[in-house]
């Protein structure tokens, strides 16, 4: 019998990160250096297990490909979305990604990274590096080499709640104090533009890659819109953020017994906020703050129950 595949996550330490994950969500962190959590990912860096049913213990990249019937028999080889939970204790490194066709050819048939990113939290008064002023590649050259990134790097002021669509090509950056929700192509390739000459336990200067950051950097910076659109059914508001080539991110505000009717794509989903339950053939699933899970094609229709936020994306 169908079910929803609940998702064991993957923490990654990071030089920038902190202990938000175990404070907000109660996960069992591996330090207090744990910047990442890989939430739904079948990225072969840090696969999520299944935790639950049938298919309980199998890891999501095997079940892509031994179950394409879960995912309504999709052309991709490999699974296409990564959702992760970023603490951005520090300042993260300034960085851009690559599109599919640059990473194909220079990182070994990597995807591109595409992401967004929905603010969970943030301290007041936050911001973020979203973009550049440079108006060519030479002034863009320029001012890396001369270190002006003052002058290169644009600041946005940032709150809860705030939705950011990230294209590849644009050079980003999370700083200090922010927690984040990611939704993104399934790729781990980035490339470092400047790093504040932080070095690392042993010393060093992390590796900083311009040659291939400056051939991918979108010139001049382009502003990707994402207007919010709200609909409202009974016990459920939903907002969606971005209808794009690579995904669809929704936000569900749930308060009461919210009904869903099967889709004829895959659900990624994670509990941001509150807590509840998941109903489906009289079975009752739990939902807590920092739950993720996938719903497969063909499970039918289901019921979320409760006082919770969920962020929901598919392809």
């Amino acid at each position: 019998m169908m079910q929803p595949l609940f998702l064991k996550p993957v923490f990654k330490e990071r030089i920038w990160g902190g202990t938000a994950l175990a404070q907000e969500f109660g996960y069992s962190i591996p330090n207090d250096k744990t910047g990442e959590c890989w939430a739904i990912s079948a990225h072969p860096n840090g696969p999520s297990i299944v935790e639950n049913g049938p298919f309980a213990g199998e890891t999501l990249d095997v079940l892509w490909k031994k179950h394409p019937e879960l995912f309504g028999n999709p052309k991709e080889e490999i699974f296409p979305l990564l959702t992760k939970i970023l603490d951005a204790n520090m300042d993260l490194s300034v960085q851009v990604h690559p599109d599919d066709t640059y990473a194909k050819a220079h990182e070994n048939g990597e995807l591109g990274k595409t992401e967004c990113w929905y603010i969970i939290d943030c301290k007041e008064d936050a911001d973020m590096i979203f973009g550049h002023n440079a108006q060519t590649k030479e002034e863009l050259i320029q001012q890396i080499n001369e270190g002006k990134w003052n002058e290169l790097l644009r600041r946005v002021k940032i709150k809860p709640g705030d939705f950011f669509y990230v294209p590849s090509g644009t050079i980003h950056a999370l700083c200090e104090g922010t927690l984040v929700l990611e939704t993104q192509q399934s790729s781990d390739t980035t490339y470092r533009v400047y790093d504040y000459d932080r070095r690392d336990d042993q010393g060093y200067l992390r590796e900083l890659h311009l040659d291939k950051a400056v051939d991918v950097t979108t010139v001049p910076h382009q502003v990707a819109g994402s207007k919010s659109a709200v609909q409202s059914k009974e016990n459920v508001t939903i907002t969606t953020f971005v209808e794009a080539d690579f995904f669809s991110v929704y936000k569900w505000d749930i308060t009461g017994s919210a009904a869903f009717s099967d889709s004829e794509q895959y659900l990624l989903l994670s509990v941001i906020k509150g807590e509840g339950s998941l109903i489906h053939n009289g079975e009752n699933y739990s939902l807590n703050q920092g739950t993720h899970f996938i719903i497969p094609v063909g499970l039918g229709e289901f019921v979320i129950d409760g006082e919770c936020q969920l962020i929901v994306s598919h392809t």
